[in-house]
């Protein structure tokens, strides 16, 4: 007689369903194949581990756990959308982001000249008192009235939520990446390693990327030559080519944010579950510190609203690989 698994093998009816419903939507998912592939990189299709069990990360954020993932190719941006990049799809599209119908938008206070001491207490974010609701900040005044981005062309595009990325992305032919393919991407071919160059944040003294260092929020001592967002290619890339994967700002990913969805669900081009509050980001940015913030790791993910903007969000996007490619 073959004896019964125990209970806690036995898959309940939620797994199942979860599993049937995440195949489903990957089968069902978004394809496009329309967009330039100029400054992309053609990924190959492969399995990747995803996820990490990395004892000081953010278990509640569903960092784990490790899982072995399939991913079809893609070509994915070389870098993150630029300013000027931006700039020809609002002015083609007549483009308002969220940001600029809101009329305001968050600014980290060290972004701001006199570090928000004359805004009014309603235009503070209780519990986290760094970022501000500034009027009159968007993606082209990132820092309020009086920024401007004229001098910056080549920076991530940042005001600019979740639909606003989506909305680009679909004028440039593209999609934005799924977490699944935005972090095999950013891995560079390395298997399990805390960054795309390796398990050392610093190699030899020597800064890979934009995060905070110093005591967040109080000073930040820019050892890494920013103390803001800097230009997308100011750090070397990683093993597929891509800049900018780690620290700098904060990617959108397409995926709705879940912290369990991913352990049950499909590892065949997963794309997350099939509703939800907010969406995935990934890489962190020039804000994270280790002491607050160490999700500028490969595998950590945080969420926003899809309506959100701040000075540290930005995003790339990908496209599919026709058959005869």
């Amino acid at each position: 007689m073959t004896k019964a698994p125990a209970p806690c093998c036995v898959p309940s009816k939620h797994r199942a369903e979860v599993l049937v419903q995440s195949r489903s939507l990957s089968e069902e998912r978004q394809r496009i194949f329309t967009g330039s592939t100029e400054e992309m990189v053609l990924l190959d299709g492969s399995v990747f581990l995803m996820g990490t069990d990395y004892r000081e990360g953010f278990p509640a954020d569903g960092e784990g756990p490790v899982r072995r993932v399939t991913i079809d190719s893609f070509y994915m941006d070389v870098y993150p959308v630029r300013n000027r990049e931006f700039a020809r799809f609002a002015d083609a599209e007549k483009y308002v982001t969220e940001a600029e119908r809101f009329g305001w938008s968050f600014v980290f206070e060290g972004d701001l000249p006199d570090r928000g001491e004359s805004l009014g207490a309603q235009d503070i974010v209780h519990g986290a008192e760094w970022w501000k609701r500034v009027r009159g900040a968007d993606w082209r005044h990132p820092e309020g009235p009086g920024s401007d981005i004229h001098t910056r062309p080549d920076h991530p595009v940042v005001q600019v939520s979740w639909n606003d990325a989506a909305a680009y992305a679909a004028w440039a032919g593209k999609r934005l990446p799924t977490e699944a393919e935005w972090e095999y991407a950013a891995r560079g071919g390395l298997d399990q390693k805390l960054y795309p160059w390796g398990n050392d944040l610093t190699p030899e003294g020597k800064h890979l990327c934009n995060i905070w260092q110093g005591n967040f929020p109080l000073e930040n001592t820019a050892e890494d030559g920013f103390a803001s967002a800097a230009p997308v290619d100011a750090f070397p890339p990683n093993g597929f080519g891509l800049y900018s994967v780690t620290g700098n700002t904060w990617e959108w990913c397409a995926d709705w944010f879940d912290a369990r969805f991913h352990q049950f669900a499909t590892l065949d081009n997963p794309v997350g579950p099939p509703s939800g509050v907010a969406r995935v980001l990934k890489g962190g940015s020039y804000l994270c510190h280790r002491s607050y913030c160490n999700r500028y790791r490969v595998a950590a993910r945080s969420s926003n609203t899809p309506d959100s903007a701040t000075t540290n969000m930005s995003f790339r996007c990908v496209r599919d690989v026709l058959p005869r490619e």
